[in-house]
């Protein structure tokens, strides 16, 4: 089961603010899963999710592939021990310079170092549809 997206517990929402380093999965062209290590941050207030990666990657090609109209089902997830959290939506490819370096300054504030300049950085932006967590706020398995 699922939380409530527009009113996450506090600790869920403290625990997307430590350092852990997430998974993001897309779906591949045969349609098997293809899931890579990234850094994610989470904006509860907008339900946005981001991720920062180069214009050339798998995950983006995967992503601009979709011919879902909302934008690419993804997940992002994150993993302490028994606590677990895991991030649902519809994602899209943002190639503005000032929506990159909004994402870049918040991955530097979540990870505590600024990426390094990167012409081809784009960012995975997900409209966040379904929370889903065990030990972090949220008790409920998917």
């Amino acid at each position: 089961m699922a939380s409530d997206i527009g009113n996450l517990p506090p600790d869920y929402l403290a625990f997307w603010q430590e350092y852990h380093l997430c998974t993001l999965t897309t779906q591949r062209p045969d349609g098997s899963p293809h899931v890579v290590p990234v850094g994610v941050t989470f904006e509860p207030e907008t339900r946005t999710a981001r991720v920062i990666t180069n214009k050339g990657s798998r995950k983006v090609a995967n992503i601009l592939r979709s011919t879902d109209e909302g934008g690419a089902r993804v997940a992002v997830c994150q993993v302490d021990r028994g606590r677990w959290a895991t991030l649902e939506g519809r994602a899209r490819i943002r190639t503005e310079a000032d929506v990159v370096a909004d994402a870049v300054s918040r991955y530097a504030e979540r990870y505590g170092r600024t990426p390094g300049p990167n012409p081809d950085r784009v960012v995975i932006e997900i409209t966040v549809e379904r929370a889903l967590g065990r030990g972090a706020g949220i008790s409920r398995d998917a």
